[in-house]
């Protein structure tokens, strides 16, 4: 079977030899950089994981391989796995189709699992709205009206942003400002681009 996922990391990259057959995966989503859960993978779960591109794990209690999912419909879709420096832990980064934990809630750690990231889940937000263009969607209609459109209230935002700056309270200036992030997130995605591009300038600035 091809494996679905870019190509990168094979199973011979791991070593499992280190805790009896097992490595640690843990599963961050890719948009937001949240950590949704840890479970164990041997060969075979690792291998199927590559090849189908959906988290696949080895049961510890039940002592068998098993898929994420595979009852619940709650997937992982894998979109790259990387392996630390000792070659015995890994990192999947994925894309929840519904709540990861059992419990019911998005991440097993608790929505408190990443303080800061809702501008994350709100650039995955918009990344959907993109693919997805729900009927009356606020954002499908900004994405409908063009890059032109949406720069243009970037603009109105940045304006209303400064003058509440100079002339209105803080109430006023956050609001104002939560508004011009949040068209910020669709200018960036109506031409391709996202917060972790924008990220990558930043980091490579400081550094």
């Amino acid at each position: 079977m091809t494996s679905l996922l870019p190509a990168g990391l094979t199973v011979g990259d791991v070593d499992f030899a280190k805790a009896d057959g097992l490595v640690p995966g843990v599963v961050q989503h890719a948009r937001t950089g949240q950590v949704l859960m840890v479970g164990f993978l041997d060969e075979d779960a690792l291998r199927t994981t590559l090849e189908t591109g959906l988290a696949t794990f080895f049961s510890r209690s039940r002592g068998q391989r098993w898929t994420k999912g595979e009852t619940s419909g709650n997937t992982l879709a894998v979109e790259m796995v990387e392996v630390d420096c000792d070659r015995d832990t890994l990192l999947l980064h994925a894309i929840p189709s519904g709540p990861t934990c059992h419990t019911g809630e998005a991440t097993c750690f608790g929505p408190e699992a990443l303080p800061g990231s809702f501008v994350h889940e709100l650039d995955a937000l918009v990344i959907s709205r993109h693919e997805e263009r729900p009927e009356g969607s606020y954002t499908t209609s900004l994405f409908d009206g063009g890059v032109r459109r949406v720069a243009q209230k970037v603009g109105e935002e940045g304006v209303e942003t400064a003058l509440a700056a100079v002339a209105q309270g803080d109430a006023e200036l956050l609001g104002e400002s939560a508004d011009l992030i949040y068209h910020l997130l669709v200018l960036l995605r109506s031409r391709g681009l996202g917060l972790a591009d924008v990220e990558r300038v930043l980091r490579e600035r400081h550094g």
